[in-house]
């Protein structure tokens, strides 16, 4: 009964704090929160533009074609956070727009973060969450929430592989019977992807462009693994000769040229887990297979090319884009279950 009437005067709250993305999950909802991780200040101050309210969507906007007076900040890189207020303030304004507490209860908030995080850096993530108007905090590593949330028998005696590439980190990690039995963190991810779409057109196009033509371009040609039918894209930027804007026509093929060492460090270590493990646990994945989530695993072609250079069956998450943030919001639903999983600020 108290639990039906908590849940009713403050329902619970799982985010998916992500580099590029941050999503939020509400108890018996779903995920009602997705917006890029970023935030617009006026120029020399700390100010957050628009009272508080230039965060996500409408301060992505603004990344890259700012005046002089505005400032668009990630206040997350690689997986973790580089500024505190910045990242208290961002939380603060997506937790009031997904809940809807009554009598002023605060919200217990599961937060998904990478499984390389440090101590200290998980102490900024309590805090800032503390500070942004959560109550009772609980920490959750990535891979599991990611596990849990594509719904793998995690707890089960049975090998299950998860590998989930967001922004700033890929995560990869081998369940059995509850427990992370091998893992790993690389901060190799979808950013690493664009910067490297970025350096190929400068070397290869004497071409200048931002990370956002960069993920563009990615997200309409880009592939891991040869397509029937390859595709071009026009991308536009700066000539780093005549430093006068151009255009440049750029193919599948040369974008997968330029993908080739971010998947190449992916897919090496996803095999450093699977040598990690016991016989008995890489005999259970040659048919449990790798599942694959974050906003990553949709590049073209990426299980395909994983399975031939991993030897095991390799699939794609349903939208992997929210994978992780599902998986806190399960373990919201059965916190009493896995609360011995999830690391709380009390500890």
């Amino acid at each position: 009964m108290y639990h039906r009437l908590r849940g009713w005067l403050c329902p619970d709250v799982g985010i998916d704090l992500g580099t590029a993305n941050t999503l939020v999950a509400v108890q018996g909802e779903g995920v009602v929160v997705d917006e890029p991780s970023v935030v617009a200040l006026e120029k020399g101050s700390r100010k957050v533009l628009g009272k508080g309210t230039a965060v996500g969507k409408l301060a992505r906007q603004m990344l890259g074609r700012t005046p002089d007076s505005i400032t668009a900040v990630r206040p997350m890189k690689d997986g973790v956070i580089t500024d505190f207020e910045l990242c208290e303030s961002m939380l603060r304004y997506f937790l009031r727009k997904a809940h809807r507490g009554k009598f002023g209860f605060k919200p217990r908030v599961v937060i998904a973060v990478p499984g390389s995080i440090t101590p200290v850096e998980k102490r900024a993530v309590f805090s800032s969450a503390e500070r942004a108007g959560a109550g009772r905090v609980f920490l959750i590593e990535e891979s599991k929430a990611a596990g849990i949330g594509a719904g793998l028998p995690i707890s089960e005696p049975l090998a299950s592989m998860v590998c989930d590439i967001g922004g700033g980190t890929t995560d990869v990690a081998v369940f059995s019977l509850g427990e992370i039995v091998s893992s790993q963190t690389v901060r190799v991810a979808g950013d690493r992807m664009d910067e490297a779409v970025v350096e190929y057109l400068r070397q290869h196009f004497s071409l200048r462009i931002g990370p956002q033509m960069a993920e563009q371009v990615k997200i309409e040609v880009g592939s891991a693994y040869p397509l029937m039918n390859e595709m071009a894209a026009e991308v536009r930027g700066l000539d780093t000769i005549s430093s006068i804007p151009r255009k440049a026509t750029i193919t599948s093929e040369e974008v997968r040229e330029a993908l080739r060492e971010p998947l190449t460090a992916i897919i090496n270590c996803c095999k450093a887990v699977i040598e990690r493990c016991d016989p008995e646990l890489v005999a259970d994945l040659a048919d449990t297979g790798l599942v694959l989530t974050g906003g990553g695993a949709l590049l073209r072609g990426l299980d395909e090319l994983m399975r031939e250079q991993l030897g095991i069956p390799v699939q794609v998450a349903d939208d992997p884009l929210t994978t992780v943030a599902r998986g806190t919001a399960v373990c919201l639903e059965h916190l009493e279950q896995w609360r011995d999983d999830l690391e709380s600020d009390a500890a």
